[in-house]
């Protein structure tokens, strides 16, 4: 025994009671402890120390949810009604909150510590002020309500005759049944087999194993059911089981089973789970796995295949279809191009973030989408006259959906993530291809009646390969693929699903479009402005106006990228800190247009190889190369190659030959204090963010809240705004403003042009901040700065570079350059201006050497020279 405190708090009125867990109170501490006048509640130690004694412990709110009765009746109907008697009536308690303890004395094994039988989750009308605060704070957390539990080895219990404060209730412990000496006696297994029904009434609901389950596919069109979800559905638990388990009783939906040959106790349910029938075994010793739960289907699988592989699974959909289960397979000829869903025929409230996507109904066709008539019928005999025979079937435009490009014949598709992938076809490719879209027979004599005879025959791999081996096609070129509406080069808009026969474009939008007015109003300019402006890019923490204004002209060039000619600027992601919003920020490139994230490669070898496999098999317009190493310095030959071409080639992996690929691609890093070198500065557009407070992540009160899930609801919103900045410059005239920007000049004037339009100001106004970001520009700047204003223009040996300048020479490393080594340098970078600065090399002629001096432009780049 313990004594209690009269607190509420149902603690030992002891300084530590971990002694009795392994030795019984005395006659003489009872007195010191229940003879005095202050009161104490009394409570039992359970485990082997009272002799091996367990409580079992139904809540108040499981006797009121009738938990109790149902226990008692699956004990009694599996055997387990006179033990289970015995214990209601030995010694029971009933608890101030109603609920019901239940003690019985275990033979044959120890007693286990206190474990949690069932539970369910907990009703709103139950949540503490505690649980509610801990719902709002996460919403997705579990409130759980425990229904059965048992006290064992290293618990206690109140008893009665407790009462008064020793219970929060201030209401008693009351004696119902017995004490202490009509404790009943059971024998381990039969405890077990009770523990297992008080476990079968659990209502915390159980997700099935991937192990156990089927891997999860996609419903069949027209309410069409595959053998296994027919079987989950028409199947009998009865047969499925017949020889292994029998059922002892039915409850509600919950089937109680027993051993087939009638042995005690109950070993699985069925039915319990509200979403879907399945099996939940308890016992070790089945072929299934104990507390696991299986459909129908799966425990079919496991019982006629040993096994709940994919192959397992597969075999047995494979025996149901022959047992009659799921539909009749249709055999699909395909005669025309899937119908694709029309964009809104209200352009009115296409900006409107309430307004949901209607229903679509009608098809849309595209400029150019070809819509196949019947399915062609092809003789391929003769396997010369067959591959003829396919080639003028691309040239009538017979084929859906097959395009060209650099390395042969072509689809496009979306993968899992609902991305586009652009797929080069391989000969087994082509073979399915044509298996689906054209009727390819052999003709062939029938030796008994002397008849010609078609017969169903696929085209030979080799047939396929040999076509595929050509160096042209008769298809049309599939130049790239746009997720979002595009300004075609002639200015007009391209917004149909769908192949574009004049740009070589496929349309695959990331978000469901929508259809804008056919003229740009002022008003709808406006509320593109303010969605864009002052919703969604509002609350970035930008450096200065130039940021924010560079990250809207990198959203909007995927909407002009078929405009204009030329590659793009790398554009730099980078904050002072994490959480600062670069995630954000590309993660509305993501909603809008889909991207393709990459890890930064550790090499320029592997950078090479995953440009090419972005260029060559994703679709996405944006690139991501995510989470640069803190302050790593981006200087790469590879990535300055990338940028300055239009035109990208390189060795596929796996094969020989070599492809080329329009870089058209928006190309992203993010990371944190990213600085440039070598030829990257020039190549690149600064987007900083600095919130300049500790735990950036932690701010709140953003104008759209949480972005992402703003995103989620409105990207089709916020595209549609997008394109109406577009489209309202491109009614304008396409106004240009002339910048100089390299290779990348007639990008940045339009839009420079675009966003002076629109009163955007900041574009390409941090250039001397973004020289700042240059290592070795600024390296080099500054010690030509400081070489000039030493020597003037005086022509010097490296040698007297070094020991006139040592603290402001460049370095390789921590040490100072060689003299060579420093020739070396001045050589690859003569003629070249590091700010106004730059260095010229000087031969004397009498002594045999080169000489270096600095030359300074005049007036800073505006036109004069001075030497």
């Amino acid at each position: 025994m313990l004594p209690i405190k009269a607190d509420g708090t149902k603690a030992p009125a002891v300084r530590s009671w971990t002694p009795y867990k392994v030795q019984r109170s005395t006659p003489a501490e009872h007195d010191q402890w229940f003879g005095g006048e202050r009161p104490v509640g009394t409570a039992v130690v359970y485990g082997a120390v009272s002799g091996n004694v367990e409580m079992i412990e139904f809540e108040g709110h499981a006797i009121r949810d009738g938990v109790l009765d149902e226990v008692t009746e699956i004990a009694g109907a599996s055997g387990l009604g006179e033990e289970w008697q015995a214990i209601l009536n030995g010694w029971a308690s009933e608890s101030p909150s109603g609920g019901r303890h239940y003690r019985v004395r275990v033979d044959g094994a120890p007693v286990r510590g206190n474990t949690k039988l069932a539970s369910r989750l907990a009703r709103e009308d139950e949540y503490t002020d505690e649980e509610r605060q801990r719902l709002r704070e996460k919403p997705t957390a579990r409130i759980v309500r425990v229904q059965i539990e048992t006290r064992g080895e290293g618990g206690y219990g109140l008893v009665e005759p407790s009462s008064g404060t020793v219970h929060a209730t201030g209401k008693p412990y009351v004696r119902l049944a017995g004490g202490p000496a009509s404790i009943p006696t059971l024998d381990a297994e039969a405890l077990e087999a009770i523990h297992d029904i008080c476990r079968m009434v659990d209502a915390l609901p159980k997700q099935e194993s991937p192990k156990t389950a089927p891997r999860e596919m996609p419903p069949l069109p027209d309410g069409d059911l595959r053998p296994g979800e027919d079987f989950d559905q028409r199947g009998d638990w009865e047969q499925i089981l017949k020889g292994i388990f029998q059922p002892l009783i039915t409850r509600g939906s919950t089937t109680y089973w027993g051993w087939a040959d009638g042995a005690r106790g109950v070993k699985a349910t069925t039915g319990h789970a509200s979403d879907k029938d399945r099996l939940y075994v308890f016992t070790t010793s089945s072929d299934f796995l104990p507390e696991t739960p299986y459909s129908k289907f799966a425990a079919y699988t496991l019982l006629t295949q040993g096994d709940t592989t994919s192959s397992a699974f597969k075999r047995a959909a494979a025996d149901l279809r022959s047992q009659g289960f799921g539909s009749a397979p249709t055999r699909r000829r395909l005669s025309a191009v899937p119908q694709q869903p029309r964009h809104f025929s209200d352009g009115s409230s296409a900006l409107d973030p309430d307004h949901a996507p209607d229903a679509q109904e009608e098809p849309g066709t595209g400029p150019d989408l070809r819509i196949v008539r019947d399915r062609p019928e092809l003789d391929i005999t003769n396997e010369a006259d067959g591959i003829d025979g396919v080639l003028q079937l691309m040239a009538d435009g017979r084929l859906p959906d097959l395009y060209k490009r650099s390395g042969g014949p072509c689809w496009v598709y979306r993968d899992d993530n609902d991305d586009p992938v652009v797929r080069q076809l391989g000969a087994d490719n082509l073979r399915a291809y044509l298996a689906d879209h054209v009727t390819t027979y052999t003709v062939k004599r029938n030796p008994l009646t002397e008849q010609l005879e078609e017969e169903r025959e696929l085209l030979m791999p080799k047939s396929c390969s040999t076509i595929l081996g050509r160096k042209d096609w008769p298809l049309p070129v599939l130049r790239g693929v746009v997720t979002s509406p595009v300004i075609r080069p002639d200015g007009t808009l391209l917004d149909d699903l769908g192949y574009d026969r004049a740009t070589g474009l496929f349309m695959e939008p990331r978000v469901p479009l929508r259809r804008l007015a056919p003229q740009v109003t002022q008003e709808s300019v406006d509320r593109a402005k303010t969605i864009v402006l002052d919703q969604v890019l509002k609350d970035f923490p930008w450096v200065a106006a130039s940021d924010r204004a560079h990250f809207l002209g990198a959203l909007l060039t995927p909407i002009l990228r078929p405009y204009f000619h030329g590659p793009t600027p790398l554009f730099m992601l980078t904050a002072t800190a994490a959480g600062s919003g670069k995630s954000l920020l590309k993660d509305i490139f993501r909603h809008c247009y889909g991207i393709a994230d990459t890890a930064w490669p550790e090499n320029d070898t592997e950078l090479r190889k995953s440009i090419t496999t972005q260029l060559y098999g994703t679709g996405q317009p944006v690139v991501v190369l995510d989470n640069l190493p803190n302050g790593y310095i981006v200087k790469s030959p590879v990535l300055s190659a990338l940028l300055t071409s239009e035109v990208w080639g390189d060795r596929v992996l796996g094969a020989t030959s070599k492809v080329t690929m329009p870089n058209d691609r928006l190309w992203i890093v993010t990371g944190n204090a990213l600085r440039t070198g070598g030829d990257n500065g020039r190549r690149v557009m600064w987007v900083r963010l600095d919130p300049d407070c500790p735990d950036p992540d932690q701010r709140d009160n953003f104008t759209v809240g949480d972005l992402r899930p703003w995103l989620r609801s409105n990207a089709s919103t916020l595209v549609a705004a997008l394109v109406t900045l577009v489209r309202a410059w491109v009614a304008a005239g396409t106004p240009q403003v002339r910048v100089r920007k390299g290779d990348y000049s007639e990008w940045a004037s339009l839009m420079a042009g675009l966003l002076a339009f629109h009163g955007i100001d900041g574009w390409m106004a941090d250039r001397h901040e973004a020289r700042d970001q240059d290592d070795e520009l600024q390296e080099w700047a500054l010690f030509l700065e400081m070489w000039r204003e030493t020597y003037g223009g005086e022509p010097l040996t490296t040698g007297a570079i070094i020991k006139g300048l040592p603290n402001h020479v460049p370095r390789k490393g921590d040490e100072p350059p060689s003299a060579n080594q420093l020739g070396i340098w001045l050589k690859a970078r003569a003629g070249r201006y590091f700010g106004t600065h730059k260095v010229v090399m000087v031969v004397d002629s009498h002594k045999k050497q080169n000489l270096w001096r600095v030359e300074v432009h005049a007036d800073r780049g505006t036109g004069g020279h001075e030497s």
